[in-house]
């Protein structure tokens, strides 16, 4: 063959050139598809923010998270490492592979199968070229770090608690398929390379040294007629891997990196659904990682619902009501997500999508709303919006009567003497129209009587006004929950409080995720605290009463509630407080006698006052 060429060609390397053509067209395909389908808006983003510091950001992103997995890390170095070295490892033999073909040919273009069978194509090195010497040993380094990455992946499929993990995903049939060709392909390539290295007394210590033991090992003639086979086999699998990873759970691979940019342009997923989600379904790679944070999973059985599985059923079409509605959209699992990938909207998108096939869904059952009644009452700058969950555990609403009081802060009261629910339920459950007539009424409510600052009970409301509620930033309000409220009453020396004798282990309810100093702050001016990790903040165990259950039965939510019981009072509590009053309910249904008390934050302060 001539060195003086690029277009080096040898009929094994039809089915990975195949592979390759059908890979890239099927990504082209795709990515042009959902990009066009984006809403303008979307598009708008794209085009402004393109052209500036978050494309580097995101660069530097990709980088992190796609290449050294640094989340993945961070949840378990030896798994960090197994999906750095496939990663960081294959992208490093392509590039110095590429850098290698074009100085040793001396011409820059060359087609990606010359520099992939490399080691085929120029089996002797001259020794006059003592460049490419240590080209040799770079690439045999390279090509033991994914081999490291292969051989722990093969570990992690026989025993997967050997990277901190008790469950592994169930694979599609494309799944195994790229699955075992992935776990083929570097064997293959050490096989092929090591062949040829023995054959024509080449290569470096890795593959050279292989090759030398080879030939030593076997007859005379053998290893020769090993070469060509052992090439053809690389290359088919390299073909077949390709050809499979656009419908695998391997289609992450490139679907992150759009991913990754498009969220630093500030796109996001949206409750009615867009074609954005298309981005997020497909970056998932099933890693498994969602799996053991599951409570359903924990303390249910219940293994067909987590985000590997929500999303695989969405992605090929399999997705029904029954596991898009089993879910406590507690957030664990994004709490664990290396992909960052939105799960509680891509799950409510495909509530709304089940809910629009419903009669009632576009009913207008809630135009009675606009001649309601106003039944509020005060005439104070800050409102309290109780909720219907605090209206039905009146000692929080109580108490925080007496705190109001207390704090000399004239108070307008919401709904009181009855109101409309924040909406939130109904949009859970998929009914957006609903939720948005809610959101109206109540927007109008709080204009028409000027509040500046909007206290909250119940950690579902508070999470309803400040995520969904889209004019009140707008209308200068303050959205405030009552934890965060009473530790600036506290801060400001506007609440005087004693310490009470008694030790309390304080549970995180999941939908006031992100809220953790305030509470411990408070807690830590009236009593004692007793919790340690890793039993909360964004590690909290669900309490099992979730509003984002549309399918479990009281006795599986109680059984969810006993784990957290049983953390808690393994603290050496003596009582567990909450700041939700769904989660108090729920806590003192799975705890189940007298003896264990649970309260609210806000019945601990009132106590305190």
């Amino acid at each position: 063959m001539s060195a003086g060429s690029p277009w080096f060609f040898d009929p094994f390397v039809i089915p990975f050139s195949i592979g390759v053509v059908w890979l890239f067209s099927a990504i082209i395909y795709k990515w042009t598809r959902w990009f066009v389908a984006l809403p303008a808006d979307d598009k708008a983003l794209v085009r402004h923010n393109f052209f500036s510091a978050r494309s580097l950001k995101a660069l530097k992103e990709a980088v992190l998270e796609c290449l050294i997995h640094r989340k993945i890390w961070k949840t378990n170095p030896l798994l960090g490492f197994m999906h750095m070295s496939l990663a960081l490892g294959w992208f490093l033999l392509i590039v110095v592979g590429k850098l290698e073909t074009s100085t040793y040919i001396r011409d820059a273009v060359n087609p990606p199968h010359v520099h992939v069978f490399f080691r085929y194509f120029f089996p002797e090195e001259p020794a006059s070229y003592a460049r490419h010497f240590n080209y040799a040993l770079l690439m045999d380094c390279l090509l033991i770090f994914v081999l490291c990455g292969v051989a722990l992946a093969w570990g992690k499929r026989a025993y997967s608690r050997m990277m901190g993990m008790k469950r592994t995903t169930h694979h599609t049939p494309f799944d195994r398929i790229a699955l075992s060709t992935l776990w083929l392909i570097f064997p293959l390539r050490y096989l092929a390379e090591s062949v040829t290295c023995g054959v024509h007394n080449s290569g470096s210590f890795f593959t050279g040294g292989t090759g030398d033991l080879l030939t030593s090992a076997l007859p005379g003639g053998v290893l020769s007629a090993m070469e060509y086979p052992a090439w053809w086999a690389y290359s088919i699998v390299l073909g077949l891997f390709f050809v499979a990873l656009p419908y695998s759970r391997y289609m992450h691979i490139f679907t992150e990196v759009p991913l990754i940019f498009l969220r630093a342009y500030k796109v996001k997923s949206r409750p009615e659904g867009s074609s954005f989600d298309n981005f997020q379904i497909q970056a998932c790679s099933r890693c498994g990682i969602c799996l053991d944070p599951c409570p359903l999973a924990a303390d249910l059985n219940i293994n067909n619902i987590q985000p590997a599985y929500f999303l695989r059923d969405r992605r090929y079409g399999h997705l029904t009501e029954q596991v898009t509605d089993t879910c406590l959209l507690c957030g664990r699992c994004a709490a664990a997500c290396p992909v960052g990938i939105d799960h509680a909207t891509l799950r409510l998108s495909s509530r709304v999508a089940f809910a629009r096939q419903g009669s009632l869904y576009n009913t207008p059952r809630y135009e009675f709303l606009a001649t309601t009644d106003d039944r509020s009452s005060g005439t104070g700058r800050v409102g309290f919006f109780a909720g219907c969950m605090t209206q039905m555990t009146p000692g929080i609403l109580r108490s925080m009567e007496k705190i109001f009081a207390a704090a000399g802060v004239d108070v307008w009261w919401a709904d009181r003497n009855g109101g409309v629910c924040c909406g939130r339920p109904m949009r859970l459950s998929g009914n957006l129209p609903a939720a948005e007539r809610m959101e109206r009424y109540n927007t109008d409510l709080f204009r028409k009587h000027g509040i500046t600052t909007l206290v909250t009970g119940c950690p579902i409301c508070y999470k309803s006004f400040t995520q969904e509620y889209k004019e009140l930033q707008a209308m200068g309000i303050r959205v405030l929950h009552h934890t965060q409220y009473i530790a600036e009453l506290i801060a400001g020396g506007r609440l005087k409080t004693s310490v009470l004798q008694a030790s309390y282990a304080y549970h995180d309810p999941c939908e006031l995720r992100g809220v953790y100093s305030e509470p411990r702050y408070v807690l830590s001016h009236v009593a004692t605290l007793t919790n340690a990790e890793p039993h909360e903040k964004d590690r909290v165990h669900c309490c099992g009463g979730s509003l984002a259950n549309l399918t479990l039965d009281t006795s599986a939510q109680t059984r969810v509630g006993e784990t957290v019981v049983r953390n808690l009072l393994a603290t050496g509590a003596e009582t567990i407080v909450t700041s939700c009053p769904q989660c108090k309910k729920s806590l003192q249904r799975s705890a189940g006698n007298d003896r264990v008390r649970v309260v609210d934050l806000a019945e601990v302060v009132a106590e305190a006052v």
